[in-house]
């Protein structure tokens, strides 16, 4: 009986770890900035944010990383994207009109690759400073959250496996 038991136990720890070993891997790359853009952020902090983003929003289906991983994994996905403009919002039109104009505003294109480089996923979007911000304060500004989270909504809508 305890043999059967030991036996048993081993036999789910080993195909807990080939489940493991099978997730497949979203490697977040640094976003560049087109060449006629300016862009005030530091994109490696805008890169951690969207890897924490993304861990929180699909983490249980994928292994999200900023680096390719060494170790055995699935398929490998690669997000990578640019930022096509930025807009640095206007104060003064922010409290005289309100509701939400005014705001910093940017245009990113992006996408997702496979390891062939095929291209799985490609998106653009305009992302704003939120309604009501929580104020980031230093090297990623009033953007850093819904860029992230933007990015980690059509990643989900993207239904990559």
């Amino acid at each position: 009986m305890r043999k059967s038991v030991f036996l048993l136990v081993v036999f789910l720890l080993c195909a807990a770890n080939l489940h493991a070993q099978a997730k497949s891997v979203i490697v977040v790359q640094s976003f560049t900035t087109a060449a006629d853009a300016s862009w005030p952020y530091d994109m490696k902090q805008m890169q951690t944010q969207t890897v924490a983003e993304l861990k929180a929003k699909v983490g249980k289906e994928f292994d999200v990383v900023a680096e390719v991983p060494t170790e055995a994994h699935g398929r490998v996905y690669t997000l990578s994207g640019e930022v096509t403009s930025w807009r640095p919002g206007n104060a003064a039109k922010r409290m005289i009109v309100g509701l939400g104009s005014g705001r910093e505003a940017a245009d990113l294109h992006y996408w997702i690759t496979d390891e062939t480089g095929e291209k799985k996923f490609e998106h653009k979007d305009t992302i704003r400073a939120e309604f009501y911000t929580n104020q980031f304060q230093g090297s990623v500004g009033q953007l850093a959250h819904p860029f992230a989270s933007k990015i980690a909504k059509r990643v989900t809508d993207a239904k990559l496996k």
